[in-house]
């Protein structure tokens, strides 16, 4: 939302490319040498599988990012990712709207998405690690086409009015859609290789595309859902889904080598010393993800102001991107495993901000006071993800980031749930604090991560 020992070395850079990196400058990598009696009239060298490599390093600001898509065929898989990403944020929504349309009962519709939600926690491990092992094309697209089917079985349950088991079932068939955002990243660092800086650079953008398509999913979604006709939401994200996947699955000069058997020490990520801990921050994380978006919307609602709800957890969403999108800019200070408590400290005050803006019951302060809390958030998430690429061996880089995921939706549907039971039961502020207590132990989880959690492997 992150050791590459499997994948093939390119020449290592020259010491002075970190500092040439830094400030900003390109840095083009020199052939090496022809080896004596390959020249014209010797023996050919030995062929060897051909793919993009990166020859030059991004600059800060927004070069650096134009630099990473210059690369070959980054932009092309960037945007397969972009597409098959927006169906993860749209599924859910649309299923309570259309759901609650031809039943009556967002009840209903809560319970399916939720067990839609349980089961994506038990497959999608299961799917990244396929991945892992036969490589992105091939369980892709049949990972997605399956996905397809259960949301097309959905639709049909709900407008031939079929039992209510059915939509479980359907639904259910949804957990398999492959995680793009993993897949993407896994491309990253096989294309960048280790580079530190670049690498930054990339899973900053990752995170940056994360937050645009939790921004415009779940919107886009309930426009279609509501201004054409309810299953339009289902529709459109299926159509997304099949062609994102098959655009991103298409770019197979960036797709890493698959690893049939499992390498040397790369045991599955669950079973990592360190994970727990790791993954335990990705949960708390999560839980203020859900508290953050169900408080604003409860006490925006209970402040007579509604409408308005949706915007402020738009700025929450707005602002992670700006400030994921600047945090990977710029070069990190440190290792990532020293870095992290630092940030949720950071995190931490900037969330008591909301809890003190809910006191007074105004939009005007409550507005600005999300908008700081979502900027935190980002750096945050950037820093643990690259903790999770540097931690995680490149045979099982899929599964890693996988379980990140889930992690933190399981930590955003836990922390939905504490708000939505703090606002009816207590003050509809009350949630900003349930995120705070989350934050805290986010930060003392991370503190355990100081000590390196694998041998030879930085972060």
């Amino acid at each position: 939302m992150p050791s590459l020992p499997a994948l093939r070395r390119r020449p290592a850079l020259p010491a002075t490319a970190p500092l040439l990196a830094a400030t900003g400058h390109t840095l083009a990598v020199a052939a090496p040498a022809a080896p004596p009696g390959s020249g014209p009239g010797g023996p050919p060298p030995p062929s060897a599988p051909r793919r993009p490599r990166a020859t030059a390093t991004t600059g800060s600001g927004p070069s650096g990012y134009l630099a990473l898509l210059r690369l070959p065929g980054a932009t092309a898989f960037t945007l397969g990712g972009l597409l098959a990403r927006l169906p993860a944020g749209m599924f859910s929504v649309s299923a309570v709207l259309m759901i609650a349309a031809s039943r009556g009962s967002y009840a209903l519709a809560g319970a399916v998405t939720a067990t839609g939600l349980a089961a994506t926690a038990l497959v999608a491990p299961w799917t990244a690690r396929l991945v892992d092992r036969y490589g992105q094309r091939r369980v892709a697209r049949p990972a997605a086409a399956l996905a397809v089917c259960g949301a097309l079985a959905l639709v049909a349950c709900v407008r031939l009015g079929a039992p209510a088991w059915t939509l479980f079932a359907a639904y259910a068939a949804t957990a398999t859609v492959p995680n793009a955002g993993a897949m993407a990243r896994a491309r990253w660092q096989a294309l960048l290789g280790e580079d530190p800086a670049r690498r930054h650079t990339a899973t900053s953008f990752e995170q940056a595309v994360d937050e645009v398509c939790f921004m415009a999913g779940p919107a886009l979604a309930a426009v279609l859902c509501t201004a054409l006709f309810p299953e339009a939401g289902t529709l459109t994200g299926v159509a997304l889904l099949a062609v994102g996947i098959t655009l991103f699955t298409a770019q197979r000069a960036t797709e890493p080598p698959p690893h049939p058997r499992p390498a040397t020490g790369s045991a599955a990520p669950l079973r990592r010393p360190g994970t727990a801990p790791l993954l335990a921050v990705f949960l708390a994380t999560g839980i203020v993800f859900g508290t953050l978006e169900v408080t604003t919307l409860a006490f925006a609602d209970t402040a007579g102001y509604a409408a308005a709800g949706g915007l402020i957890v738009g700025l929450q969403a707005a602002g992670s991107c700006v400030a994921g999108l600047v945090y990977g800019a710029r070069a990190p200070a440190g290792p990532a495993a020293a870095r992290l408590p630092v940030l949720l400290a950071l995190l931490t005050a900037a969330l008591a901000l909301p809890a003190l803006a809910a006191t007074t019951g105004s939009a005007a302060l409550l507005a600005p006071a999300v908008l700081c809390a979502g900027m935190a958030t980002a750096p945050v998430m950037i820093t643990a993800m690259t903790l999770v690429q540097h931690r995680t061996p490149p045979a099982r880089l899929n599964e890693g980031l996988t379980l990140a995921v889930t992690a933190i939706l399981t930590g955003i549907a836990l922390g939905s749930a504490l708000a939505g039971q703090a606002a009816d039961r207590l003050t509809p502020g009350t949630g900003y604090t349930v995120a705070l207590a989350a934050a805290c132990a986010a930060i003392a989880f991370a503190t355990r991560l100081r000590a390196p959690a694998l041998s030879g492997v930085r972060g």
